[in-house]
């Protein structure tokens, strides 16, 4: 998500041809679209958005569990 608003700022600074930017080379303004596709494609490869997906469940999981001990007064006993 990074990569992309990068590239949004860079490249609408070199539609208005304003600061350094307006010198680089279209490849360079461009280059943070390509990075994006390729860390979407490792992350999707590797399982790291699922693994990050699944912690997501897990937290949520867990803080509704422990909400329902709290209303039920089962919380645990501290050591």
């Amino acid at each position: 998500m990074y990569l992309l608003g990068l590239g949004l700022i860079l490249l609408a600074m070199k539609y208005v041809e304003f600061g350094p930017v307006a010198t680089w080379s279209w490849w360079l303004v461009l280059a943070p679209f390509g990075l994006a596709v390729l860390w979407r494609a490792w992350a999707d490869w590797s399982g790291y958005t699922k693994k990050k997906a699944m912690e997501r469940d897990d937290a949520r999981r867990q803080s509704r569990i422990d909400k329902t001990r709290k209303t039920l007064g089962m919380l645990p006993k501290k050591k």
